[in-house]
């Protein structure tokens, strides 16, 4: 199968694997999967400032129309678009008589409760006050700082992306905390054993070690499975820039400069008093190749395929955190 041009570059970003390895004969990794290892990355990432910010969901599901409700830690939060398209957001709650804002109606940039007719604008009103919002394109960001509890910053740690790029949303809601989903992403090591319809021939070539001046980065050589042999194999890092993000990015191979980001934000607890944790996952993919233009055509019809795919493995992954959650939470994890 010739995949390469006449001038070295292939042609087409797949490759033909010369023998597939059944699950259960591929190289084991537990003994590189060493709980110190993660334990210690998860502790730095949780050290780094989130300056109060937590995601909220996609930037494109705030439309003019209608409001977005969330909860937050416990806290009811609603978004709407004012006048211009600029978000606004703040308590859920009406300061008259307790109205779930989330079931307002947005008029010409205005919320107006559907209560009594309070009218919010998105300044302070009727002991109302607004929160800090940021929309960076892809997702929307609030900043609770009485939730948080860090020295506030003006914006919150977005990391960067490829231009021209083509973006979907994911969104999971799990029974664990925010440190059990960035654990599941700082284990590079259960790819291709617990998502095998996914991932093949992965190998971690670079691990933190935690000495001051080295790369607190998990190096992945792995390949991406497309049907059969057809694989994509990638070079991907990933790092925590703040505490409830991690961030994959793909530094060699197809769609580099491409990332994942898995952001973790605590929703409050169930009915039985467990934390509920929602995963906000932003697949951003870039391409250098003239025919991505093409693929930035159609996001209308491949995002829903993007996060059927987001959500496969998060079904997974999920169980992963809700079970490191449940051992936690008894006193059974190891180590």
């Amino acid at each position: 199968m010739n995949t390469r041009s006449a001038g070295g570059r292939r042609r087409l970003p797949l490759s033909l694997r010369r023998r597939a390895v059944p699950w259960d004969r591929q190289r084991p990794t537990w003994r590189e999967a060493r709980p110190a290892v993660i334990a210690e990355a998860l502790k730095r990432a949780q050290a780094r400032p989130s300056g109060n910010w937590y995601v909220v969901g996609a930037s494109r599901d705030l439309r003019a129309e209608r409001p977005l409700a969330r909860t937050v830690a416990g806290q009811e939060v609603v978004l709407w678009r004012a006048a211009g398209g600029r978000p606004v957001a703040g308590p859920g709650i009406c300061p008259h008589l307790g109205a779930p804002l989330r079931d307002s109606p947005v008029r010409c940039g205005t919320l107006v409760c559907h209560w009594h007719g309070l009218a919010l604008d998105g300044g302070p009103f009727a002991g109302w006050e607004p929160f800090p919002v940021h929309d960076d394109g892809v997702l929307l960001w609030i900043r609770l700082d009485a939730v948080g509890g860090e020295p506030p910053l003006d914006a919150p740690v977005v990391p960067v992306r490829p231009d021209r790029a083509l973006a979907a949303v994911y969104t999971g809601v799990g029974t664990c905390e925010p440190e059990d989903v960035v654990a599941n992403r700082l284990d590079p090591w259960h790819g291709a054993w617990f998502h095998p319809y996914s991932f093949v021939d992965l190998t971690v070539a670079g691990a933190p070690d935690g000495s001051e001046g080295s790369a607190d980065t998990f190096t992945v050589d792995v390949s991406f499975k497309v049907a059969g042999r057809l694989v994509v194999p990638v070079r991907a890092e990933f790092t925590a820039p703040e505490p409830r993000t991690v961030v994959m990015r793909i530094t060699e191979g197809e769609g580099a400069g491409s990332v994942v980001e898995s952001h973790a934000t605590p929703l409050g607890t169930d009915d039985r008093g467990r934390p509920r944790t929602a995963v906000v996952e932003a697949v951003v993919a870039g391409s250098d190749r003239p025919g991505f233009a093409l693929a930035r055509g159609a996001a209308p019809l491949l995002r829903p395929l993007v996060r059927a795919a987001a959500g496969r493995l998060w079904r997974d992954d999920l169980a992963y955190a809700e079970r490191r959650w449940s051992l936690r939470s008894t006193g059974r994890f190891p180590g």
